[in-house]
């Protein structure tokens, strides 16, 4: 082999292994690194074959940027820079250097161009199905769908999961729900706060959000039954946005074991529950899953769409109230502000009586705090999409098969949209608040997230009975956060908690 190609291997193999290492800190075996060397080749070729578009014809005008190593491209840089806590600056170097609308990068193996600022939002959320479709990384693909049906096409799925989501969405639904948030929430504090002086928010607050969501979409109230479902979901969404080699050790193969875990005992419950509404007749739904059997969803689909549920309601409200905790602490003029609207409300109330609709639109203050929170922190990074015919946008092509992504992080702290971005100011969203297409924590226009408003209630909902029933100060005010890809405190932000006296 000639020399020059010999250290073409060895580099690519160095590169490889070390951002491997990156990922996932238990793949020191020495098969691993051999398949790795050897696929690294096989990457390498297949990589520059893409590069240059396997063939002949005119060059396109594709947006500025740098692909990286190959297979591997910039993901490596994007994770890096989310654990320590600024995944802005994956996006700010990047417009700074290459273009302020689009730049292009190589995630997860994949071409893809980054849309940036509100007119890039804009785009992509307008431009569904006439210019991209919605499209999943394989390794969420690999990892929370059942693999007879990873082919369905990511538009079919996702306009199948939009047609569901609706009916159970209406106000009229949602009213229904507050008072069973309501009642969860209190329960949840009474068990899993009041016994303790301290304790840590992070991990409190998912376990809230998901025995809401098991509740609300599948009738399922046992604790035990309900952490049968916790502790896979947590090794499978921990894999979501992992490299996709499946070898073990590496945080993707715990994920895809997981998420095999996690479908067959969704598979077990909705088979029982399909069976109870044939065997008597039964013709109203108590959840999201009778919803969907008596639609004619079969199990399969239906799994599927229950782990998406899980994913766009439990993460990220969790996340949400997790920050809203803690930017509460550390500003007591909001805090007081806050609370005494959560008080308000409570001296309207009986002693005992639930939350209701109209309750929770009295919350606005609190509402323009949690908002100001998602900006500073947003649960989530963006949403993919994949070009289904070339286009052209600020003068750059975008072929076909590439896969576009848009980030909160091109316009939450850019002063251009958000003056003096890094100052923490509710006051943001008072009146017309922000610019359109600049706040996007759920998404814009005719792509906003239909679960919003879910979240919302089940927010304002608990930050109330947290409020009114707790004071509490940070035992660390100088914790780190990682984004993983959601926001984590790398401690679980643990408190000190007070009971307050009414």
């Amino acid at each position: 082999m000639h020399p020059f190609s010999i250290s073409i291997f060895i580099a690519t193999k160095m590169k490889l292994a070390a951002a491997m290492d990156a990922f996932d800190s238990l793949m020191p075996y020495l098969l691993h690194l051999v398949l790795l060397y050897v696929s690294a080749g096989l990457f390498y070729f297949l990589y520059k074959h893409k590069s240059s578009g396997g063939g002949g014809g005119a060059t396109p005008n594709l947006p500025p940027g740098k692909k990286g190593l190959p297979y591997i491209g910039e993901t490596l840089d994007f994770v890096l820079a989310s654990r320590r806590g600024t995944p802005e600056k994956f996006v700010t170097d990047r417009t700074t250097k290459y273009s302020p609308d689009v730049f292009r990068t190589s995630l997860l193996g994949e071409d893809m161009a980054v849309f940036c600022g509100a007119a890039g939002n804009k785009f992509l959320f307008s431009g569904q199905n006439k210019y991209v479709t919605s499209w999943w990384p394989d390794s969420i693909k690999k990892a929370l769908m059942d693999p007879s049906s990873v082919d369905n096409s990511s538009k079919e799925e996702s306009t199948k999961l939009r047609a569901y989501l609706p009916p159970f969405l209406k106000p009229e639904s949602l009213q229904h729900f507050i008072p069973v948030m309501d009642i969860m929430a209190k329960e949840h504090l009474n068990q899993h706060w009041s016994p303790y002086n301290e304790v840590q928010v992070f991990p409190l607050s998912k376990k809230y959000t998901f025995a809401l969501a098991c509740r609300l979409f599948m009738s399922v109230t046992d604790d035990s039954e309900i952490e049968n479902f916790a502790k896979p979901f947590a090794l499978a969404t921990a894999g979501l946005m992992s490299v996709p080699i499946d070898l073990p050790g590496t945080t993707f193969n715990r994920a895809v074991k997981a998420g095999r875990l996690i479908r067959q005992r969704l598979l077990a419950l909705i088979t029982k529950k399909k069976n109870e509404i044939l065997d008597k007749g039964k013709r109203v739904a108590s959840d999201l899953v009778d919803s969907m059997l008596m639609d004619g969803m079969t199990e399969v689909e239906i799994g599927n769409k229950i782990v998406g549920f899980f994913i766009a309601s439990h993460d990220t409200t969790s996340t949400a109230i997790t920050f809203i905790v803690s930017y509460l602490s550390d500003y007591p003029e909001v805090y007081n502000r806050v609370l005494e609207e959560q008080m308000e409300v409570l001296r309207c109330k009986e002693a005992g009586e639930p939350l209701r609709w109209e309750d929770l639109q009295k919350m606005k203050y609190t509402w323009c705090v949690a908002c100001e929170v998602m900006r500073l922190a947003p649960p989530a990074n963006g949403s993919f999409r994949e070009a289904i015919t070339d286009f052209t946008y600020a003068g750059y092509t975008i072929p076909k098969g590439w896969k576009a992504f848009w980030m909160v992080h091109t316009t939450h702290k850019n002063p251009k949209y958000f003056p003096d971005p890094e100052r923490f100011d509710p006051s943001r969203f008072e009146g017309n608040g922000p610019a359109p297409y600049s706040f996007v924590p759920f998404g814009g226009g005719p792509r906003m997230c239909p679960g919003k408003e879910y979240a919302r209630l089940e927010i304002l909902t608990f930050i109330h009975n947290l409020l009114t029933t707790f004071k509490w100060v940070k035992l660390n005010p100088n914790e780190k956060i990682s984004y993983i890809p959601s926001p984590i405190p790398k401690e679980g932000l643990p408190i000190k908690i007070q009971p307050v006296l009414n």
